[in-house]
């Protein structure tokens, strides 16, 4: 395995929808290690995993993905290897909503769901069990599903694959109270399972504190990363 960084942002800027142009003078996420970052848009947020998935581009700056720009991935079969590390937990990702939570479960597996073959199910209801929905629950539609178990089957999907680093992007705004924490201690739990690193964006701060992780906060106008202060931890 490389020891390079699987993520590396070195003063990039980036415009985007939001006010402003989007700036991280630098982050670095090692195999491994958890970043819980606060200060981002939801905007800005959704321009940050376009940036590390290579799906856009700095204007000024460098990503780096294990070590490789994105600059420099010149091709779909290089791309599609990049994203290959990256579990995207994020309500922009597609389900189907007409098929089941096995199907979708299974999709990242095989593209062969009608049926899914027998070899699959048993690693469908392992990861469903294994982020809360319990395979009880497969059978059931999408559509019938609430908020809590869509996020919940994001972060399924996020993990069939076998990533090295999820990127978790605003998971509990459709969220309420009483199920915001009891997520964010279902992605720690995953994550430390599973040994991945993650960098989950959320301005929801009891679900930062049941994540955990290294919280930094982007300060919008410079672009640093800086530990929150006991104010913002409390008070958001």
């Amino acid at each position: 395995m490389s020891d390079r960084p699987l993520v590396e942002i070195d003063a990039v800027v980036k415009s985007h929808a939001g006010p402003r142009p989007l700036r991280v003078q630098s982050l670095r996420v090692a195999a491994g290690e958890r970043y819980t970052l606060t200060g981002f848009d939801a905007a800005a947020a959704e321009t940050l995993v376009h940036l590390i998935t290579g799906a856009a581009l700095p204007d000024e700056g460098d990503v780096r993905v294990a070590g490789t720009s994105t600059r420099d991935i010149a091709t779909d079969t290089a791309w599609l290897e990049s994203l290959d590390r990256f579990g995207l937990v994020t309500e922009r990702a597609v389900l189907l909503e007409k098929l089941t939570v096995a199907d979708n479960l299974a999709l990242p597996i095989t593209l062969a769901i009608d049926p899914i073959p027998e070899s699959v199910r048993p690693e469908v209801e392992r990861l469903a069990d294994e982020v809360g929905l319990g395979r009880d629950r497969v059978g059931a539609g999408v559509d019938t599903l609430s908020p809590a178990d869509r996020a919940r089957l994001h972060l399924g999907r996020a993990i069939a694959a076998d990533p090295s680093l999820l990127l978790v992007e605003y998971p509990t705004a459709k969220l309420d109270g009483r199920t915001v924490a009891s997520l964010g201690e279902t992605i720690a739990r995953v994550a430390m399972g599973r040994g991945l690193a993650w960098i989950l964006l959320t301005e929801d701060e009891r679900f930062a504190k049941a994540a955990g992780g290294t919280r930094l906060r982007l300060q919008i106008e410079s672009g640093d990363l800086t530990a929150p202060s006991w104010w913002q931890r409390t008070f958001g």
